[in-house]
């Protein structure tokens, strides 16, 4: 097996700090909806989405690079539905890098240790290719909330 992280990239025809913001400051339009309580935009901040019985995840903003790049540190997690380790995505990074290309801005995801090895990750593939390139360009593109 590799070691490759998941990764999914949407080309956008916003400012890169449009995108940065839609990112930070309305994370409950593309991803948690209700379900998410805290702080999502300076560093240091902490949020926590939980989809009770499902899913639930604490994230802290370690790197936040305005218009440019945006780090969640998962501090605590647990994906109910999992066999073998429920918390694999304690310690995993969603890391968001923005950048140009002629008049598009260009959001590169990736979620750092989910990899073709954990048990999540064919079920979290899915689900982060849905929020990431529907919820998410969506909600950027069309100002259209998924919650």
């Amino acid at each position: 097996m590799t070691n490759k992280n998941f990764t999914a990239t949407i080309e956008l025809e916003r400012s890169p700090e449009d995108v940065f913001n839609a990112i930070t400051r309305h994370v409950t339009k593309w991803w948690g909806g209700k379900d998410l309580s805290g702080k999502t935009i300076t560093i240091n901040d902490e949020f926590v989405i939980n989809h009770p019985g499902a899913h639930y995840s604490k994230q802290k903003l370690v790197e936040v690079v305005p218009g440019k790049k945006l780090v969640w540190l998962v501090t605590e997690s647990t994906l109910t539905w999992l066999k073998k380790d429920k918390q694999e995505w304690t310690n995993t990074k969603m890391i968001f890098e923005i950048s140009t290309k002629g008049d598009k801005t260009i959001l590169h995801f990736t979620h750092e240790g989910l990899v073709p090895e954990k048990e999540c990750h064919a079920m979290c593939e899915q689900g982060w290719t849905t929020v990431i390139k529907d919820y998410l360009f969506n909600f950027i593109t069309y100002d259209k909330p998924h919650f």
